[in-house]
């Protein structure tokens, strides 16, 4: 007889505990904004966020008021300087006029040069107001329409004057001295080239 042999079958069932490694960063944002789950945690967030932009409209808003003062103030100072300049010249010619009322034009002509040739800047200025002067009268002596002499120039075309090129651009440095004021840097050589173009000018108007 062959002898039984008996196997013995054991099920266990057992549960190891894992240990928690590390940390949980929902539990600590959950700190942060008092929650306790995450749905919480993104709610707390997004009002922290909307608050943030709330703020900052705010400021920005303020800065943009600050800014529009800032521009108005700084127009406003603009425009009174400009004002103070454009009477300021306006003296110098009304002044340069009664000093050369009745004088001839070949007297006026050679004052303007001596001032051309100045050291001074300021008399650089005054040399192209009294040459602009001179040029005025001229234009208006001799019938050319228009209550400025911008608007005389503008009537008037290069076949009825040859010079009327240099006529402009001369005048346009004297508006520049007139609006620019002391931010309109005077060199002496763009007074020479200046005079001479007002000098052109003269020649072809029988000013000499």
């Amino acid at each position: 007889m062959e002898p039984i042999t008996y196997t013995a079958s054991v099920t266990a069932s057992t549960s190891i505990p894992i240990p928690a490694v590390g940390f949980d960063i929902f539990a600590i944002l959950g700190t942060m904004f008092g929650v306790n789950d995450l749905s919480n945690v993104s709610s707390g967030l997004l009002g922290f966020l909307e608050s943030l932009w709330s703020i900052y409209v705010v400021l920005a808003f303020l800065f943009s008021i600050f800014l529009l003062v800032i521009y108005v103030f700084a127009s406003i100072r603009r425009n009174l300087y400009i004002q103070l300049m454009t009477q300021e010249l306006r003296d110098q010619e009304a002044l340069w006029e009664e000093r050369a009322g009745g004088k001839r034009n070949d007297n006026r002509l050679a004052g303007v040069i001596a001032h051309s040739n100045s050291d001074n800047p300021n008399d650089w200025k005054l040399a192209i107001i009294e040459a602009d002067v001179m040029l005025d009268e001229a234009l208006k002596n001799r019938g050319f329409v228009g209550t400025t002499l911008g608007e005389r120039l503008r009537n008037i075309t290069p076949n009825q004057m040859d010079s009327i090129n240099d006529a402009w651009e001369a005048h346009k440095v004297r508006n520049r001295i007139a609006h620019e004021g002391s931010d309109f840097i005077l060199t002496q050589r763009v007074v020479q080239e200046t005079i001479m173009r007002y000098q052109r000018v003269f020649t072809e108007l029988g000013i000499s």
